[in-house]
């Protein structure tokens, strides 16, 4: 048994089921050791699409997702999808080859220092530079990953080391539970008073929300004592969007609706909130208001962010401690005004069944009567996540995948791969616009040659939308964003995957009720008109007459 082989029983101890990546020079011995392991390789088009699909395998299974490269170029791809998996809370594990250790110390064909390159963007970062600590390294790799926060972790290993024989026995480390620690009492105590002493509170549930336990008890906490919840884009379905009690979701870059809550509460309940996902400057304007931090770890430093106390400690089982404690009847309604408004606003959008010409928010409407309610959208980045983030009401937890830390294009379409290769029986709709679909539109052929039934939704304006809207609002007009596209149903036919061009809304619904129905592989392109864009910010401007 070589290292590479040991490696890989390592792995296999990890449950990993898939590596996603590109196969390299460097990493031959390993590559040969998953062909006889239970683990499944998938060799992907990109670096960063394989990256993708560790990163969304991570976010929906709390397992860490693995994907591989070479040395140089293909570590370099990987970065992007590393980072995004960090940023958004993904715990993954990337792996690399690298050249002999005998070369590392001059300059040498496609050698960079890799380590050096994703440390900022990782937990934990290595080189396997001895046999002996393969286990070590690999049970740490994985810890580290899925410990909460969860992130991305690396592990370089070099192709001398990789096939140097194990002359005594090294075995897998045993993979151990490890409880989070319970809240402390003191901050309890303090959480639960100002809770009691408040008229308008407040949750604000962030990406840390959506763990299945965590969510279970922010539920019942919400319903009790009828305390609307707020998701950011990375929490929707924190709770569903079917209870009264729900908000929806904040996120645009200006006044929305669900602001008018942040403005009437006087006490604000993050809870697995991070403030990558949304900065606090935009619902603590006037930096006034009274913030509780629950969460795994404590609070960053941020003059519109500081808490009155921080309950650090398993998500869960704060929730449960302040459902159990708090002393009280259940607030009044004073938040169901801004939940009509909110909720009126997203079904305004609904397009007539024969109507031919669409719009994002009506596309999305569409999806979600089509959709089960545990089907799953995966968004890419782009105007269009703006409007899903808004408008795609969410019922169940990671029934709505949204990049938003990092905030990458292109993560949609592989990340749609994984969501099936980890549950084909899920329905699942990747929603993308035209820029963010080019930019991993070769995973394509991986989605053929792996026989999965994903629905993925091209919302074409020619346009980078977002940049284009940001643009409008900011200088009232727009430069660099204009594109031109292939013929989006003819390039999935090419790659032998079935693509349709709707000529109506009920055409649309017949497409996706079909494709879910049979779970098709598909592409649907829609051409849509973008003028809701400027239409949207001109009616918040006018409602919160902030012009």
């Amino acid at each position: 048994m070589n290292a590479a082989e040991l490696m890989i029983k390592c792995l296999e101890n990890e449950k990993v089921k898939y590596i996603f990546g590109v196969p390299g020079e460097e990493n031959e011995d390993f590559l040969f050791a998953i062909e006889d392991s239970d683990i499944i390789f998938v060799p992907v088009r990109h670096e960063q699409g394989g990256a993708f699909m560790a990163d969304v395998w991570g976010r929906l299974s709390g397992k860490a997702g693995v994907c591989l490269s070479t040395l140089g170029p293909g570590a370099t791809n990987l970065i992007t999808g590393i980072a995004d998996a960090n940023l958004d809370k993904a715990p993954l594990v990337a792996i690399t080859g690298q050249g002999d250790l005998t070369r590392l110390h001059h300059e040498s064909h496609q050698i960079i220092d890799v380590v050096k390159m994703l440390e900022p963007v990782t937990k934990y970062n290595t080189t396997i530079n001895s046999i002996d600590v393969v286990p070590e390294i690999v049970r740490k790799a994985f810890k580290i990953a899925e410990a909460e926060k969860p992130g991305a972790t690396h592990i370089e290993l070099p192709e001398d080391i990789a096939g140097l024989e194990v002359e005594k026995r090294l075995v897998p480390l045993k993979r151990t539970k490890v409880r989070r620690p319970s809240p402390n009492n003191i901050a309890l105590d303090a959480t639960i008073a100002l809770i009691e002493k408040a008229n308008r509170p407040l949750i604000l549930a962030g990406n840390g929300a959506i763990r299945n336990r965590s969510s279970k008890a922010l539920l019942k906490f919400s319903k009790k004592y009828n305390i609307p919840v707020v998701s950011t884009f990375m929490g929707k379905g924190a709770i569903s969007d079917r209870e009264r009690t729900s908000l929806g979701a904040v996120g645009l870059g200006f006044k929305d609706y669900v602001i008018e809550a942040f403005d009437k509460s006087d006490l604000v309940i993050s809870i697995g909130y991070d403030i990558a996902e949304y900065d606090p400057e935009n619902w603590n304007t006037d930096n006034d208001k009274k913030i509780i931090h629950i969460d795994f770890d404590p609070a960053e430093v941020h003059t519109h962010y500081v808490p009155e106390v921080e309950l650090i400690g398993d998500l869960a089982d704060s929730i449960h401690g302040m459902t159990d404690r708090i002393v009280r009847d259940a607030y009044e309604d004073w938040f169901i005004p801004c939940r009509d408004n909110i909720f009126e606003s997203i079904e305004s959008y609904t397009l007539a069944d024969d109507a031919t010409e669409y719009n994002t928010p009506g596309v999305i409407n569409v999806v979600r009567e089509i959709l089960p309610d545990s089907g799953l959208v995966i968004s890419d980045v782009g105007s269009h996540k703006m409007w899903i983030a808004r408008n795609f009401k969410t019922y169940v937890p990671n029934g709505c995948i949204i990049s938003n830390g990092l905030a990458t294009m292109g993560i949609s379409l592989p990340g749609g791969i994984a969501a099936k290769l980890l549950d084909s029986d899920r329905p699942v709709v990747c929603i993308m616009g035209d820029g963010g679909a080019m930019m991993n539109i070769q995973e394509l052929e991986t989605a053929k040659r792996l026989g999965i039934g994903c629905i993925f939704i091209v919302l074409n304006d020619n346009n980078y939308g977002l940049i284009e809207w940001k643009q409008n609002m900011s200088e009232g007009k727009s430069y660099g964003t204009k594109l031109g596209n292939p013929n989006f149903v003819k390039l999935a036919e090419s790659f032998d995957i079935k693509g349709y061009e709707p000529k109506s809304v009920s055409d649309l619904k017949n497409i996706l009720g079909n494709a879910i129905k049979t779970n098709e592989l598909c592409l649907i392109e829609i051409p849509i008109t973008t003028e809701v864009n400027d239409q949207l910010t001109e009616e918040l401007v006018d409602y919160f007459d902030y012009s």
